[in-house]
């Protein structure tokens, strides 16, 4: 088993986040705020922090601020909107033959920094029908897209894609 470098390391402030997580989790699933739930969550909670805690590094990503949780909702509702008007455009398609698929392959070139924004942008497009990411390549990330009109340029397929996406999750993570 090979050693996490002091640069992979997770720091005092994602364990506690992990174990807040965890023992929100916890509560929600027991449905009680009673004494006992309480000891049991925080046990719980601790123990899957320590035991998880050398992956616990990918947390650095994560943004805590008063406005986090609010650009959480807006990227659950935004990726709800989304995945709607994906779903109806597909069954549209898939209702009317005659309507053309253009795929290709573009670029989206995101402004996410942290390999955890980055991964869920990435499958926010991915559970989007229509789209699928294929590779995560530095700042840009490679999508099959079965609507890209001719001539398709970088700047237009990255606001059609993610924009919305992106702009959310920035706010919860770097």
């Amino acid at each position: 088993m090979e050693k996490a470098s002091a640069a992979s390391r997770p720091t005092v402030a994602q364990y506690l986040f992990s174990v807040a997580v965890f023992v929100l989790l916890w509560l929600l699933l027991a449905g009680s705020l009673r004494g006992d739930e309480l000891i049991a969550a925080a046990v719980v909670g601790v123990l899957v922090a320590v035991i998880t805690g050398p992956r616990l590094a990918v947390l650095g990503g994560v943004r805590l601020s008063a406005a986090s949780p609010i650009h959480l909702v807006l990227y659950l509702a935004s990726f709800l909107a989304a995945l709607l008007r994906a779903n109806l455009d597909m069954a549209r398609r898939v209702l009317s033959p005659s309507l053309p698929l253009r795929p290709a392959v573009v670029d989206v070139k995101t402004r996410l920094q942290s390999p955890l924004g980055r991964m869920l942008l990435a499958n926010s497009i991915t559970l989007t029908p229509g789209t699928l990411s294929v590779d995560i390549i530095g700042d840009r990330i490679l999508v099959h897209w079965i609507d890209s009109g001719p001539g398709e340029d970088l700047e237009r397929a990255t606001r059609a894609i993610s924009e919305s996406f992106e702009r959310h999750i920035g706010g919860f993570l770097k």
